[in-house]
């Protein structure tokens, strides 16, 4: 019979940019020190609840420990003060600056971890494996963007009317500690017109480690354009096309999800 998992929660002080944060950190079996480590990037509104227990699920799958985190701003994390406003390189900090200031608060900043990200998770794990090669086994992305596409832009108006008109911000309550600063940080940016020049395919060009790109047929936030791209640029990509999937393939379709990224583990 496996052993069950060990799973902790706790806030991790870190300093990025000379300003001291809480980050929210979820730990799966970290006593497995010989086992690869699998770090969880989330997406634009995400936290480390809203990934539910599918982190805990592929470590059990794959035979990993897991780090699964808040970033600054999000879920109950450090919230970000509602005057401060995202640049239109905020991916890029967070790969550059604020992912390595959490592993060296954590002791980590020797490891050689697997990266899984999804959607803006995604592209930071592009940029890290990009900036920071010789640190980084392998990253596995679900529906990350490298540029920006009409769709995208259309659907995060969407989402700011449903912001405006649903309970959409009674139910970002139960994830983040300040919904609304959480919501219109990442929405004002995605729509600011100067984002519509982001671009990170120079950067996909300088990752050396294994990727896995997964991607919905359905996603409503971008178009395989995104992942097929990835591989057009690095050749190594392996390509993963989820029928029936929006642009959450680990909730939409959970095991194909887990399948290949245990899969894509397995094979390094």
């Amino acid at each position: 019979m496996a052993q069950p998992q060990t799973i902790t929660t706790r806030l991790v002080p870190v300093r990025v940019q000379e300003r001291a944060l809480d980050i929210e950190c979820q730990f799966i079996s970290p006593e497995k020190t010989d086992a690869d480590l699998l770090i969880f990037l989330h997406e634009g509104l995400g936290s480390v609840s809203l990934w539910k227990d599918w982190p805990a699920q592929v470590c059990a799958a794959a035979g990993c420990r897991g780090l699964v985190f808040s970033r600054y701003g999000y879920g109950a994390s450090t919230p970000r003060p509602y005057d401060e406003k995202w640049p239109v390189s905020y991916m890029h900090t967070q790969a550059q600056e604020a992912l390595p200031a959490l592993l060296k608060a954590l002791g980590m900043e020797h490891e050689k971890p697997i990266l899984f990200g999804h959607s803006d998770g995604g592209s930071i794990a592009l940029l890290y494996a990009a900036m920071y090669p010789d640190n980084v086994k392998a990253i596995a992305v679900a529906a990350p963007h490298i540029f920006i596409e009409d769709l995208t832009i259309a659907s995060i108006e969407g989402a700011r009317q449903a912001y405006l008109t649903t309970d959409l911000p009674q139910k970002f309550k139960r994830y983040h500690q300040d919904p609304d600063a959480t919501f219109w940080a990442w929405n004002d940016i995605w729509l600011n017109p100067q984002f519509r020049a982001w671009n990170i395919e120079s950067f996909v060009a300088k990752i050396r480690c294994p990727i896995l790109a997964i991607q919905g047929r359905d996603d409503e936030y971008g178009t395989l354009d995104q992942i097929q791209g990835i591989k057009r640029i690095a050749t190594q990509t392996k390509l993963c096309i989820i029928d029936d999937c929006r642009h959450s393939p680990h909730k939409d379709q959970p095991q194909a999800t887990t399948n290949a990224v245990t899969d894509f583990i397995k094979s390094l």
